[in-house]
């Protein structure tokens, strides 16, 4: 029974399956594992409609620039082991390429996209084949520049967390370390030109009644306590406005002092941390392998 347990978790850490998969795959193959990583392959085909239920929100996400072009894409799988698999990674790399020699502006788009191994849908399913697990294509963003702006690529963790920034100006060295920051410090806007003035309202009305009702504030003029709001304001929103940030390298000026210090300005950046907003599984190991062999 212990040799089945750690057969069982062997093959579920080599594939990606499920406990189940994993167990009957054994079986039919009499506990050979190598075999059973073979018949777990070739049943995934036929197992393609049941991963459509299934959740991937693992992954990579990459940054690829050449030329005047640059692509920011995430792609996801199940599991972390495959996200850091070499065949997986291989994947992530000809589709991104794919993508970035395109003008698919859509998911629908991008499924279509010829890449050096076949078209992007084609790809992700051979990967899926192989690995058991389901994987997706969740977003990309084609972004050109011109010969005066400058990329900055970066990508953190090996894919956990990749930025795009474009800017104007500067050098490469000044639009990664913009892209640092953009990773991270995970800025939502440029600056407050950027922001909807309705969110800047909606903080002001906020600061405002926080203010209002501190009895520290009792009696105090209207225009102290406007100044006192416009300042709280403006510490709010250094969290979510780039040139308003502390600069991660000094921890001390703001990114709007080294742009300039740089004659830089920030044309737009684009930022993508794996698995963001999905609800991700969570995998309760010693119930999943009891119940895969408690029926042996």
């Amino acid at each position: 029974m212990s040799n089945l347990i750690q057969l069982v978790q062997e093959l579920r850490s080599r594939t990606g399956a499920g406990m189940m998969d994993c167990k009957k795959a054994l079986t039919e193959c009499n506990e050979d594992i190598e075999k059973a990583i073979d018949w777990l392959r070739q049943k995934g085909i036929a197992k393609a409609g049941s991963k459509s239920g299934r959740i991937a929100a693992e992954g990579v996400s990459t940054v690829i620039v050449e030329g005047n072009k640059a692509v920011i894409a995430e792609i996801n799988s199940e599991t972390d082991f495959t996200a850091k698999n070499e065949r997986f990674l291989h994947a992530v790399e000809v589709i991104a390429t794919g993508l970035l020699h395109s003008d698919a502006k859509t998911i629908e788009e991008a499924q279509s996209v010829a890449t050096a191994e076949g078209p992007v849908s084609e790809v992700l399913a051979a990967i899926s084949f192989a690995t058991g697990e389901k994987m997706t294509l969740r977003r990309f963003e084609l972004v050109e520049k011109t010969d005066a702006q400058t990329f900055g690529p970066y990508i953190h963790m090996g894919g956990k967390i990749a930025a795009l920034a474009l800017i104007e100006g500067g050098n490469a060295d000044v639009a990664k370390d913009v892209a640092m920051q953009v990773a991270s410090m995970n800025p939502t806007y440029v600056d407050r030109d950027h922001m909807p003035q309705a969110e800047i309202e909606h903080e002001r009305s906020i600061q405002l009644e926080l203010a209002k009702n501190d009895p520290k504030n009792a009696g105090k003029p209207d225009s102290i306590i406007e100044k006192m709001v416009e300042g709280r304001v403006s510490k709010a929103l250094q969290e979510v406005c780039l040139v308003d940030q502390i600069y991660f390298r000094d921890g001390q000026t703001k990114v709007a002092a080294f742009l300039k210090s740089n004659n830089a300005t920030v044309v737009k950046f684009v930022r993508y941390a794996t698995g963001e907003g999905i609800e991700k599984r969570v995998d309760n190991w010693a119930e999943e392998v009891a119940a895969a062999v408690a029926d042996l």
